[in-house]
C-alpha cells in the first residue's frame, strides 16, 4: 500500500483508452522499494493493463559530467534485471524531456511518475503533465516522510525541522511490498511505444550492460571529469555497501564520523542521489541497530536530507547567494572589505593549489574520487569563502566545484550543503574578519581535534 501523501495528481485528467499504464522512472531509478513503481502496478492491475517503465537519458544535464551519467547508466543495468525478473518492459529513450514521455504517453491509459525537488525535474514534471491527454499521477519515493506533511514552508534550522518530521515518522516507517504483476508486459514492441525506444530487458537482443556501454559512448557530455573506479553504481552495490557498513562501522559511527583520518561513512549519498537506494530502506536497516550510532546516522539520513528538500522546494534562489537567510548576507557583506591574507582564483581552487594542505587534500579526494569526507566538506567551503574576493563569488565558486566533480552534487543535498558553509540552517556566532558571525573554522581546529596527517595519507 502506498500512503495518500504520497501520491499527486498533476493535471487532474482520466484515465484514457489506452495499451498499458506508463511509469515514466527519472529520479526513482531503482525497482527495490519504489512506491511509484509499487503504485504504477496497481494501477496497471486495477485497469488490466500491461505496466512499461520509460527512462529518459538526456544529454547535458546541468553541471553533470561523464562521472555521473557512467554510475548513472551502472545503475541502470540493475534496474533492468529486477525489472526483467517481474514480466515489466524497461525501456530507454536517449532524447529530451518532456518530448519523450509525451510521444511514449499518447498511447497510454494512465502515466505514474516519480518525484524529484530541482527547478529542472519539477518543471519537466509539469510540462509532461500539461500535454498529456491522459492522467499524470506523481508518487513521491525519495523521502521518508512525504515533503508536505512534513512541512508546510521553508524551515530555518534543523531544531525547527526535527520536531515537525518526528511527529510523523512512525506512521511512513513501514516496509515497501513488492506487488504481483497480473499481466507482463515483456512481450510489447518497444517500438509501439516510442520509435526511439530501446528495450533494456534481458532476452531482448544486446544486453543492459551493452545497450549502456553504446549509449555512454554517444552521450554527449563533458568528459574531462573522469568515471571513478572506486565505487560502483546500482541498487546491488548499494545494497552491498550498506551491509558492510551496518557489520564493519556503524558500531563507531556516532563516536568517528567526524574523524577525517578514519573511514566511518557509508558511502550511501552517491546511491541516493541517483534513486538507486531508498532512504526508507536504509532508515529500516540502521534503525534495527537501536544505538546511539544509529540514530546518529538516522538524524543525518531524514532530519538533514529531508531539511535539504524542504530548502530547494521552499526557496526558488537555492542555487544563488540570495538564497541565504538575511542575517548572513548582511554580515558578510560588512565584512566584504575586510584584509584575507590569502585569495585565490578559481583556477588555483580547482587545482588544489592552496597554501593549505588540508584544504588540498579535501579538494583533490573532490576531484580524483567524486566524494569528500563530510567534515573536511564544512572546512572546505568555509576557506573558499575566506580567500574569495566576495562572498558571493566564493558561493558561486564553491556550487560549482561541487557539482563538477561530486557524484552526489547537484542535488538537494549538495545546494543546501555548500549554503550551510554560508550560514544557512546555522546560527549566528561572535563576529569575527571576513566571516562576520558566519561560523569560523580553522587549520588548528582540525590539528586539535584529528590527526591531519592521518587524512592526508589516506587521501594520496
Amino acid at each position: 500500500m502506498v500512503q495518500n501523501e504520497r501520491i499527486q495528481p498533476l493535471n487532474g485528467k482520466a484515465t484514457a483508452d489506452g495499451g498499458y499504464v506508463l511509469y515514466w522512472m527519472q529520479q526513482s531509478q531503482r525497482a527495490r522499494y519504489n512506491h511509484a513503481l509499487e503504485f504504477a502496478v496497481l494501477q496497471a492491475n486495477s485497469l488490466e493493463k500491461p505496466l512499461v517503465v520509460l527512462f529518459v537519458l538526456v544529454d547535458g544535464f546541468p553541471e553533470a559530467a561523464h562521472r555521473h551519467y557512467r554510475f548513472m547508466l551502472e545503475g541502470l543495468n540493475d534496474t533492468a534485471a529486477d525489472l526483467s525478473r517481474r514480466g515489466i518492459q524497461f525501456l530507454l529513450v536517449h532524447g529530451d524531456i518532456p518530448d519523450a514521455v509525451i510521444e511514449a504517453g499518447r498511447r497510454a491509459c494512465l502515466v505514474v511518475t516519480d518525484r524529484g525537488y530541482l527547478r529542472i525535474q519539477r518543471h519537466w514534471r509539469s510540462t509532461v503533465a500539461e500535454q498529456l491527454s491522459c492522467g499524470c499521477i506523481q508518487v513521491e519515493s525519495e523521502v521518508i516522510v512525504p515533503l508536505e506533511t512534513a512541512s508546510q514552508k521553508e524551515e530555518y534550522t534543523a531544531g525547527t525541522f526535527r520536531p515537525k518530521i518526528h511527529r510523523q515518522l512512525e506512521r511512513f516507517m513501514l516496509p515497501v511490498l513488492e506487488e504481483e504483476v497480473d499481466i507482463p508486459s515483456l512481450g510489447i514492441d518497444p517500438g509501439k511505444i516510442t520509435p526511439q525506444a530501446v528495450s533494456l530487458n534481458a532476452g531482448t537482443g544486446k544486453s543492459a550492460e551493452e545497450l549502456t556501454a553504446e549509449l555512454d559512448f554517444r552521450l554527449k557530455v563533458d568528459r574531462t571529469v573522469p568515471p571513478v573506479d572506486w565505487i560502483r553504481g546500482g541498487t546491488v552495490s548499494a545494497m552491498s555497501r550498506l551491509d558492510d557498513f551496518i557489520e564493519s562501522r556503524l558500531e563507531g559511527f556516532a563516536g568517528l564520523r567526524n574523524n577525517p583520518g578514519e573511514e566511518y561513512f557509508s558511502d550511501m549519498s552517491p546511491y541516493l542521489h541517483f534513486g538507486q537506494i531508498s532512504p526508507l530502506y536504509i532508515a529500516l536497516q540502521i534503525g534495527e541497530a537501536d544505538s546511539e550510532s544509529a540514530a546518529s546516522y538516522l538524524e543525518e539520513l531524514i532530519v538533514r536530507r529531508e531539511l535539504a528538500m524542504n530548502f530547494v522546494f521552499y526557496n526558488p534562489a537555492y542555487d544563488t547567494y540570495s538564497c541565504l537567510p538575511q542575517w548572513a548576507r548582511t554580515t558578510l557583506e560588512e565584512h566584504e572589505g575586510d584584509r584575507r591574507p590569502y585569495t585565490y582564483s578559481l583556477e588555483e581552487l580547482e587545482q588544489a593549489e592552496t597554501h593549505d594542505p588540508y584544504w588540498n587534500a579535501a579538494q583533490k579526494e573532490l576531484a580524483e574520487r567524486g566524494k569528500m569526507h563530510g567534515y573536511m566538506r564544512m572546512y572546505w567551503g568555509k576557506k573558499i569563502l575566506e580567500w574569495s574576493s566576495h562572498p558571493s563569488e566564493a558561493f558561486e565558486r564553491a556550487l560549482y566545484l561541487n557539482n563538477r566533480y561530486s557524484i552526489d552534487g547537484r542535488d538537494p543535498n549538495g545546494f543546501a550543503g555548500v549554503a550551510w558553509c554560508f550560514g544557512k540552517h546555522d546560527r549566528a556566532w561572535p563576529e569575527r574578519p571576513v566571516f562576520g558571525k558566519v561560523r569560523y573554522m580553522n587549520d588548528r581546529g582540525l590539528e586539535r581535534k584529528f590527526d591531519m596527517k592521518k587524512y592526508i595519507e589516506r587521501v594520496d
